[in-house]
């Protein structure tokens, strides 16, 4: 054999930009095995292992294995095979490298205990399949007796939250807090009787009295009032309730005092069940769905609203999807 078509370890080096001591690593496992040895016992190599070298670097620095590389090397594997199966465990990595990202964004602006991080983390650590399990489990717990109304079973599971891949630090926030809200054996049974009352499309009692044109008309201006961030305390606020109240009071044939304000604020309160809006707000916010005026909880800042003059005694009132403790 012509010596002038062999390299040294060095000239290997030289030309691959690996180090002697990985390229001799290489050698002893038998990945690129010398051609031959000099007559001082140093080892040469042929073009063939240069070649095999310079691939065997591209595919490192690209992630594959060892194990992997070497079978790509003796044609055990094609290298398009190779290829389609690690830039699928590439997107998972992605994936997961996305939603620890959102987790820490999270922490960080919240100032989370370790507590609360661990737990954030081991939530959103659930693969899609145990986080559609852990939905399922709370929807056949709330509604898998045999009593249940299949009707509302069917509606709860129509709107089932699905974190996305590559969620907002809101959407992370989101979801922990529905992950322990679901848990509860409480909220279990109100949302039972809410989503019960939603399906069959029966009104409370003052919605009823109202009347379905007043109601769309309340909701709508509400919604309003609560996207565009209005305290329920302010002038601007006063200014919305202040019409309300006139427009029910013409309705009901009562008078517009303060005893009717605070019995407007009775009944909307026994039709209000803010765990339940709280739910459906956290859905809309993992699932990244624009929000739907008709589907805006509006009582709590209209019940607010109406009681403004003790409104000292309510807490402190937040838009909803802030993901404030007050509420």
């Amino acid at each position: 054999m012509d010596v002038t078509t062999l390299y040294s370890i060095g000239e290997l080096s030289r030309r691959t930009g690996l180090s002697v001591r990985t390229i001799r690593f290489y050698s002893d496992s038998g990945v690129v095995a010398p051609t031959t040895r000099s007559p001082a016992g140093y080892r040469l190599y042929d073009l063939d292992a240069l070649l095999r070298l310079e691939l065997l670097r591209t595919l490192r620095e690209l992630g594959l294995d060892l194990a992997t590389i070497r079978r790509v090397l003796d044609r055990e594997l094609s290298m398009a095979e190779v290829a389609a199966a690690h830039a699928d465990a590439m997107d998972v990595q992605i994936r997961v490298l996305r939603l620890r990202r959102s987790v820490l964004r999270v922490v960080a602006g919240r100032g989370s205990s370790p507590e609360e991080t661990k737990l954030m983390h081991r939530l959103t650590q659930l693969s899609g399949e145990e986080r559609r399990r852990l939905m399922d489990d709370f929807i056949d717990g709330t509604f898998g007796t045999g009593d249940a109304d299949p009707a509302a079973a069917a509606m709860v599971r129509a709107a089932t939250p699905d974190l996305p891949d590559d969620p907002a630090g809101e959407q992370v926030a989101a979801w922990v807090e529905l992950a322990e809200l679901v848990g509860d054996e409480d909220f279990r049974a109100r949302m039972r009787r809410a989503a019960v009352r939603q399906a069959a499309g029966r009104p409370f009692g003052i919605e009823r009295a109202a009347g379905e044109d007043l109601m769309r008309f309340t909701r709508r201006k509400v919604a309003e009032a609560v996207e565009s961030g209005i305290d329920p305390r302010s002038d601007s606020g006063a200014a919305v309730i202040d019409d309300l109240v006139h427009r029910f009071a013409e309705v009901l044939a009562r008078t517009p005092d303060t005893e009717f304000r605070h019995w407007m604020a009775q009944k909307f309160d026994e039709a209000h069940d803010p765990q339940v809006d709280r739910y459906w707000r956290l859905v809309w916010i993992v699932n990244g769905w624009q929000v739907v005026p008709d589907l805006v909880p509006v009582y709590p800042w209209l019940i607010q609203a109406l009681r403004n003059d003790r409104a000292a005694q309510s807490p402190r009132w937040a838009p909803p999807g802030s993901l404030s403790e007050s509420e």
